[in-house]
């Protein structure tokens, strides 16, 4: 019997409605009370279950998270359901009507795709995470479109789908696997399943080296409320395309190939490209963008004269410029009355925690501090959001 069987009873789906909102201080207390009326086998599983869903919510968002079913790697490493719903919708937009979802896991892929109208086949070699797949699709009434088989990938015929989407574990018992080849299955492989198939993705890691990426496929960095999510590798779409997709929205920027900016002394604005845009090595398509140069040859800030929104990078008004000293800093910040300081650092040793311990800001005004180097130079910029 599947860990999930009991809580698919109506015992089971009464107990995990009632336990929905179980505060976790309060967990001993409720359990003791449940176990009076309920096997206690099943009131450990709907308090865990319980946990895993309130954990779920930052994903799928409450509404879907009170419905479906996890395992603790299946919340940790399934996909943000916004990232997955963009990827369904560009996938639904190529003409894509069936994929093969390979390691599909707790099927939040599978649900984005069946939502975007596209028939899927949902695979994973463990029961529990196959099962909890299932669950899934027919807790939120995609089951006509969902079907989930507990397989190894390897043996699955992937013949007749538009596509193939394939989400390697990159987890193992001690923790992220940086490299591809131990994947499971293997980005190799992946790579050989993706080439058979008319189109495909492969989500992965995204601080995979753009050497690694292979000439045939498109690559995509894709970040969400400015947090770097996954990198995505396209077949069948644009070969050697580079792109940085960022959302909500989604914006996306393309690489044009342009070489490295050159280096140039601070000017009235500093620009912080997305993590997306940084991973993607488009730093040179936002500085062209906003006519500025680079702080320093090997960090991702940009500075200009002038200020032009972009969605690709949050601007910054320079008041200060100045060498690394944390006297100074203090000093200035006394003088010009801060209180809420907010440290950003590339290129510089010192954690953001113990500065503002140093240099303990008080009063009313707030202030932005980038710790960096300025062509080669440990330096400190202080400044603010830009306001258009």
């Amino acid at each position: 019997m599947n860990d999930l069987d009991p809580l698919l009873t109506p015992e089971g789906r009464a107990l995990l409605d009632e336990v929905r909102d179980t505060d976790p201080a309060q967990e001993l207390a409720v359990a003791t009370r449940l176990r009076r009326e309920h096997p206690a086998e099943l009131v450990s599983a709907a308090l865990g279950q319980a946990r895993l869903r309130q954990r779920a919510v930052a994903k799928f968002g409450a509404e879907d998270a009170g419905r479906m079913f996890f395992t603790p790697n299946g919340v940790e490493q399934s996909t943000r359901a916004s990232v997955a719903a963009y990827r369904a919708r560009r996938m639904a937009g190529l003409g894509i009507t069936s994929v093969a979802d390979l390691c599909c896991g707790i099927g939040g892929d599978a649900i984005a795709l069946a939502r975007a109208g596209i028939r899927v086949l949902a695979v994973d070699r463990d029961p529990r995470t196959a099962a909890a797949a299932r669950a899934n699709a027919d807790a939120l009434d995609l089951a006509g479109l969902v079907e989930v088989r507990e397989a190894d990938v390897t043996d699955v015929d992937t013949a007749g789908f538009d596509a193939v989407f394939v989400d390697p574990a990159r987890r193992g018992g001690r923790g992220r696997i940086f490299d591809p080849e131990a994947y499971s299955p293997p980005l190799s492989w992946a790579v050989s399943a993706a080439r058979r198939a008319p189109r495909a993705a492969l989500k992965i890691a995204p601080g995979i080296p753009h050497e690694a990426v292979p000439e045939d496929a498109e690559a995509e960095w894709i970040s969400d409320g400015g947090d770097v999510k996954e990198a995505v590798l396209w077949f069948g779409t644009e070969p050697g395309a580079v792109r940085a997709t960022l959302l909500p929205g989604p914006r996306t920027l393309l690489s044009r190939g342009l070489p490295d900016p050159g280096v140039r002394p601070p000017g009235r604005y500093l620009y912080e490209p997305d993590g997306a845009v940084i991973r993607a090595h488009l730093v040179a398509e936002v500085a062209d963008r906003v006519g500025g140069g680079l702080l320093d040859a090997t960090i991702a800030y940009v500075t200009a004269d002038a200020l032009y929104p972009t969605p690709y990078a949050t601007a910054y008004e320079i008041t200060d410029h100045l060498p690394f000293n944390v006297k100074k800093l203090k000093a200035l910040l006394r003088e010009r009355r801060v209180g809420t300081l907010t440290v950003k650092k590339r290129g510089s040793a010192v954690e953001p925690e113990e500065l503002r311990r140093k240099v303990k800001p008080h009063g009313p005004h707030a202030a932005t501090v980038f710790l960096t180097r300025v062509a080669g130079a440990p330096a400190m910029l202080i400044g603010h959001p830009a306001r258009a």
